[in-house]
């Protein structure tokens, strides 16, 4: 029968890059008693914690949210769009004429 692989190795995909960065000495403590508390190694709690401020971070940057009064104008202009000006027909003309379809 095949050896089963431990969690850890079947979750983590393979580590090959490097992150280094240094601390004071409370901040180390107060990641180090997290990890303990989490029944965790240091690097594992440190490498969650920071994947999931990224994504967090990364979610809050790519998500518009709008206030009623934004979300009303929004989609007002979605379903009665205002008539072109002048300057953006002369520029869809100029584009038309510049790029080939």
């Amino acid at each position: 029968m095949p050896r089963k692989q431990a969690k850890t190795e079947r979750e983590m995909p393979g580590r090959v890059e490097r992150l280094g960065f240094r601390l004071d000495e409370e901040t180390k403590d107060l990641i180090e008693q997290a990890a303990y508390l989490s029944r965790r190694k240091v690097s594992d709690f440190c490498v969650t914690a920071l994947t999931d401020t990224a994504r967090r971070t990364i979610a809050e940057h790519e998500t518009l949210v709008l206030s009623d009064r934004d979300r009303k104008a929004f989609f007002d202009a979605l379903i009665n769009p205002p008539e072109p000006s002048e300057r953006l027909v002369r520029a869809l003309a100029e584009h038309k004429r510049r790029v080939a379809s």
